[in-house]
């Protein structure tokens, strides 16, 4: 029996960057597609408590099926789990993004929600971005990257509560592959203002991304700025182990 993957995004199911992916997959592996009807991005870990959901099915050839839902990205996980696939999936995997999820924007992103609600369901899982937003981006060279990594995880499995944040800078050929730790980085001047003819002032969320630790090259930006795939090892145990040695201070 061939491996199952479940596949989503935060870009919505008719984005290029899923369509690349399910394409470079297929073959080795039967794919579920279950992403949101629209884009989604910022939705990190959101779901909807008070939305109903529908799931409407778009494609479904040898191999291939492709739901849209009309929630965040983690509804379209939860929904696919247990609705759509017959049997339990051998591999999740958020992507590919248009845009980096780099640094500390692995917070906000609805592909790493993906990723994380897989790992939360003791699933392997894995997030593929490429830091080009536009909408026709070219993942061509991502491929040989994306099959090695998902047949590596298909075979190897990853450790409990652990999943992977993997990113590409944008190029045609690559440095080579660094895992790497998350980098500290700052958003400034989240908002722009913008007067309505009625009246009005209204808000764009726009924003300028800042490196705060330019230096330092064992981080995901620095990878990406020097034209390596950068691999970040994500948990979703949040616990500050190092904090844990204060407890008795607290604790009295």
């Amino acid at each position: 029996m061939r491996p199952l993957i479940l596949i989503s995004n935060d870009d919505g199911y008719q984005a290029k960057g899923i369509r690349s992916l399910t394409a470079m997959l297929e073959d080795i592996a039967d794919i579920i597609v279950c992403a949101p009807d629209a884009a989604r991005s910022g939705f990190s870990c959101a779901f909807s408590a008070t939305t109903p959901l529908t799931l409407t099915l778009r494609e479904k050839r040898e191999g291939v099926t492709v739901y849209s839902c009309n929630g965040a990205p983690v509804d379209c996980v939860k929904m696919a789990l247990q609705n759509i696939c017959e049997r339990r999936p051998d591999m999740i995997i958020g992507g590919i993004n248009h845009g980096d999820n780099a640094s500390v924007n692995a917070h906000y992103s609805g592909t790493m929600g993906v990723t994380i609600e897989g790992c939360l369901k003791y699933i392997p899982s894995v997030a593929y971005s490429l830091c080009d937003h536009r909408e026709n981006a070219d993942f061509e060279p991502l491929r040989p990257y994306i099959r090695k990594f998902t047949e590596k995880v298909l075979k190897e499995g990853l450790p409990k509560g652990i999943c992977l944040n993997v990113n590409f800078p944008v190029g045609k050929v690559f440095n080579g592959v660094k895992m790497c730790r998350m980098g500290f980085g700052s958003w400034e001047n989240e908002t722009t203002c913008c007067h309505h003819p009625r009246g009005y002032d209204y808000w764009w969320m726009v924003g300028h991304y800042h490196n705060d630790e330019p230096e330092a090259t064992d981080t995901d930006r620095w990878a990406l700025d020097n034209g390596y795939v950068a691999i970040t090892p994500t948990e979703i145990d949040l616990t500050a182990y190092a904090f844990m040695s204060q407890k008795e201070s607290w604790e009295e």
